[in-house]
């Protein structure tokens, strides 16, 4: 629609709006004049008339309000008409309005806030839901309901609540549609999810395109529909959807809340459009129930009533009539606060418009509020509380606390089914009793988010969200046409089979509902298929999957999706093996030779260390240096075999050799357990020790061709190109194992297990060198997002859970011909480092004894050796204190209780010898 004339006036408005003249300067006036917009004969309009009217009516009974000021309301009739939505808001302008209410649609806000902005008269819509109306840019235009950012954020926790991924957004293509349904979009990328399909309506759609609408989403993949319309025809998108079977078992309808705002406003709906609506989803902005809107709404049926009955019209009150009632009570409150501050109601016509007198618009008649952007402050900083519950704006303009009610449409009534805050998300409690109980109790929210759902089918049982597009064709599944292995897959003419074929089969059989599809070979059968040009088609869609031996890689993941691994299959070494005699040395072999340095050290160490703890008290640790020598080499080495002769008497003596004799239990045990495995294996014998070994050497490497191998070895370990031969078949992994590397084969082939099992199975001169040097498994593919792979890797683990999977394993790869011959040649030697904290147990042990040991000595020595000490010079301590630790401990014992005896005598003699002195001196 042409609007451009009537916003011409606006190029002239950049200037400054105080230069004019001022005019009607009035400090409370006895009147104030407000407008208000918005479509008369709509389900929003004309609940709103009447809630506007009485709100209105209400404010100018009571003085205590505004302090004697009435409002003079006037209204306009946009007519659903953004062109007359202008006019309106120009004529408003005219008679020095101090705010208006309204607009109603989103697209008429979006241009007369431009109008707002520059005559400073404030807007106060109740039902411009658009996220993009911005305080920034339209700083004027105060949202007094819930923005559809709030609306989509619940829709989306609706949507990851239930576990469905993708869904398809049929919506009204204007401000109001698209810019919510880009809201919707934004939060479900948050989420992981996505609008994978979008439908948009003209706001004057017909039938015949709802319909055409609607035949291209039942043909999609998705059936979670989300319905962002308006309520003149928003039924009508719903009767065409049960004329097309879109509200059978298997849909899910979530509508926003112009769905219970039409179902509030007319709560008896005709029986037909009642089976058209049964199990829908919808939203209504939630308020929270009072005394004040118990009264309003009992006051509202006394008023309506009659009009019901005189013109058969529904005069249900729906949230919308509650905000716009809030609207006029809002501005009384921000008017009366605006008076109080000392403000005054001025307007001034600006230079600029008068300039453009004469003309037929009459633009110099427009006038500037300027006490706009006072009375603008005093409306956001109101708190308050009404209709709606409490009434206060935030940061960015918008209602504090914003919460919807989740209805399911249930025969002819709705129920409850939840709530969702911005603060708490889903709960089966409002919002306020939620609180309270968390700041009761200290409590979570619960685990309870919503009660169950009817839905669409008269089904309770969860829809999973999508079906595979009815398009006239089945998946087309691709499948490698290989040269070997067709215990894997096996293709001939029509007829696939194998193991990899047979899962897929079982999978799709755990399945809750049938999916069709056909195989399609991939490959001529003369060579191996590349396995990523195949997953490659499926990424350009030509095939829906691949069914076959894929291995999963990062890089793979980043072209489909896979399933959970059906087998596991890490890539091997098999290499040529030939029987050898055992060596007169294999003995050895258990240990390194640091490890048998080490353990020989030892043995002698606690040998030594038990010879200096018992020689004092045990006669078998005493005698002539070379008896000593020879007890402690015999000793230490015979416990062993726990076999010693030699007892210990004392408690730290036999610390030690507690201690000492678990560490040579469990050396014994693993020198056993290690020589019996080389002893064993040893039999069979490769040049080739494993892919460290192979990676150093210079000779050609096998692999199969098409598979990741090729691009592994390269990349990941940095073998050359040119050492790599690729293979097509067992039968020609034989032939080149057998010639070697010097008759132009192989000294090696490296694959993964699963083939490399069913290859040595009936080979016996091969067999895996060294270890599995990757961890990988099997999948089957499918495209990007598929659900098929979610649902299928359910399967697949049940098929584990029940044992079919092994069943299934055991039938087409359980051969075992040669699978006995050896499966691994390289006999890892035992090595230190997985004994160091035995032999540190030891070492602590002995030095702990040792110190304690030495400390005991230097006790006993100055106790009692005191007068040997005394005699003998400083030098000769050391000299004193070794003869000491080297006497038997009952000698050092018998020689203290003699020193004792004679000291005693000596005492008595000398006691004897002053009595008699002080005898003598008293006679003389």
């Amino acid at each position: 629609m042409n609007i451009a004339l009537l916003l011409l006036f606006l190029v002239f408005c950049k200037g400054s709006h105080t230069s004019g003249l001022i005019t009607n300067v009035t400090t409370r006036p006895d009147v104030l004049n407000i407008g208000s917009m918005f479509t008369f004969d709509s389900v929003i309009g004309k609940i709103a008339k009447l809630a506007i009217t009485l709100a209105v009516e209400d404010v100018n009974s009571n003085p205590n309000i505004l302090n004697g000021t009435k409002l003079s309301l006037k209204m306009h009739n946009t007519k659903s008409s953004d062109f007359l939505g202008i006019v309106e808001a120009l004529q408003f302008m005219e008679n020095d309005t101090v705010a208006i209410i309204g607009p109603q649609f989103s697209a008429t806000a979006h241009v007369i806030s431009h109008i707002a902005n520059e005559l400073q008269v404030p807007l106060l819509s109740f039902a411009a839901t658009d996220p993009t109306l911005s305080p920034v840019q339209f700083p004027f235009l105060v949202r007094t309901t819930r923005s559809d950012l709030f609306q989509m954020t619940a829709v989306v926790d609706l949507v990851v609540h239930y576990e469905w991924r993708d869904v398809i957004a049929i919506y009204v293509d204007d401000d109001f549609g698209r810019n919510a349904i880009a809201s919707l979009g934004d939060k479900l990328a948050e989420k992981r999810c996505k609008i994978s399909y979008k439908v948009p309506l003209t706001p004057t759609a017909t039938k015949e395109e709802i319909r055409k609408a609607l035949i291209s989403v039942s043909t999609m993949e998705s059936r979670i529909l989300i319905l962002h319309i308006y309520t003149s025809w928003g039924l009508q998108v719903l009767e065409e959807a049960q004329e097309q079977k879109m509200m059978d078992s298997g849909y899910v309808w979530i509508a926003t809340d112009w769905f219970s705002t039409i179902l509030d406003t007319d709560p008896s709906l005709p029986l037909v459009q009642t089976n058209n609506i049964q199990g829908v989803l919808t939203l209504r902005m939630y308020t929270p129930d009072s005394q004040l809107k118990t009264e309003f709404k009992s006051r509202w049926s006394n008023l309506t009533k009659a009009r019901r009955l005189l013109n058969d019209t529904s005069f249900g009150l729906n949230t919308y009539g509650l905000y716009a009632y809030d609207s006029v009570l809002l501005l009384a409150q921000a008017i009366e606060s605006f008076f109080a501050n000392g403000w005054n109601i001025s307007f001034s016509n600006d230079t600029n418009l008068r300039e453009l007198s004469g003309g037929k618009l009459n633009l110099d008649a427009l006038n500037i509020f300027n006490g706009g952007r006072q009375l603008l402050k005093s409306i956001l900083e109101v708190n308050t509380t009404g209709l709606t519950g409490p009434i206060k704006f935030d940061a960015d303009g918008n209602l504090l606390n914003p919460a919807f009610e989740v209805i399911n449409v249930i025969g002819t009534g709705t129920r409850t089914i939840g709530y969702w805050s911005n603060s708490s998300g889903l709960n089966v409690l409002p919002p306020e009793k939620l609180q309270m109980k968390m700041q009761t109790n200290g409590s979570s929210p619960g685990t309870q988010k919503l009660y169950s759902v009817i839905w669409p089918g008269q089904t309770t049982e969860k829809p999973r969200g999508w079906v595979f597009p009815y398009n006239g064709r089945k998946l087309r599944i691709g499948v490698p046409h290989r040269v070997s292995y067709p215990e894997f897959v096996g293709i001939k003419g029509t007829d696939f089979s194998g193991y990899c074929i047979e899962v897929f089969q079982a999978a799709l059989n755990e399945l809750p509902y049938g999916v069709p599809y056909k195989y399609i070979p991939f490959g001529d059968g003369i060579k191996n298929p590349e396995n990523n040009d195949l997953l490659h088609r499926v990424q350009i869609g030509e095939f829906d999957g691949v069914v076959g031996d894929i291995t999963i890689t990062t890089n793979r993941t980043k072209m489909v999706d896979f399933t959970q691994p059906y087998i596991e299959s890490g890539l091997v070494v098999v290499a040529p093996i030939r029987k050898m005699d055992s060596s007169a040395w294999a003995f050895l072999r258990p240990f390194t030779p640091m490890m048998w340095g080490v353990t020989g050290v030892f043995f002698l160490v606690v040998g030594t260390v038990v010879w200096i703890l018992e020689r004092r008290t045990n006669e078998d640790f005493r005698g002539p240096p070379k008896r000593q020598l020879v007890t402690i080499v015999w000793f230490s080495f015979s416990t062993l075999f726990f076999s010693q002769k030699e007892k210990t008497g004392s408690t730290l003596g036999r610390f030690v050799v507690i201690i000492w004799l678990f560490v040579v239990l469990i050396l014994n045990s693993s020198y056993t357990a290690s020589l019996t495995s080389i002893l064993t294996v040893e039999q069979l014998s490769s040049p080739v020790k494993g892919i460290e070994s192979l990676a150093t050497g210079t000779e050609p490497i096998g692999y199969l061709r098409g598979s990741f191998a090729e691009a592994y070895l390269t990349d990941e370990l940095n073998i050359h190109h040119s050492r790599l031969v690729a293979l097509n078949s067992p039968e020609d992994y034989e032939k080149a194992l057998k010639k070697g590397p010097s008759a132009g084969g192989v000294a090696a082939v490296i694959d993964e297990r699963a083939y490399m099992e069913l290859f040595l199975s009936s080979r016996c001169g091969y067999s895996i060198v060294g270890q599995e040097f990757t961890k990988m498994g099997w999948g089957f593919a499918f495209s990007r997002d598929s659900p098929l792979a979610i649902d299928m890797s359910t399967a697949i683990l049940k098929l584990s859970e029940n044992g079919n999977l092994q069943k299934i394993h055991d039938k087409w790869l359980m051969k075992s011909a040669c699978s006995a011959e050896g499966a691994k040649q390289a006999v890892d030697r035992l090595q230190l480092k997985s004994f160091w904290g035995l032999f540190l147990l030891s070492g602590i042990a002995c030095f702990l004894a040792l110190l304690l040991y030495v400390l005991r000595m230097v006790r006993q020595y100055y106790r009692h050796a005191d007068s040997d000490i005394e005699c003998s010079q400083s030098t000769g301590r050391l000299k004193s204190f070794v003869s000491f630790v080297n006497k038997r401990e009952q000698e050092v014992k018998s020689s203290s209780k003699g020193r004792r005896t004679d000291n005693k005598a000596s005492n008595k003699i000398v006691h004897h010898q002053e009595c008699s002195s002080d005898g003598l001196d008293l006679t003389s």
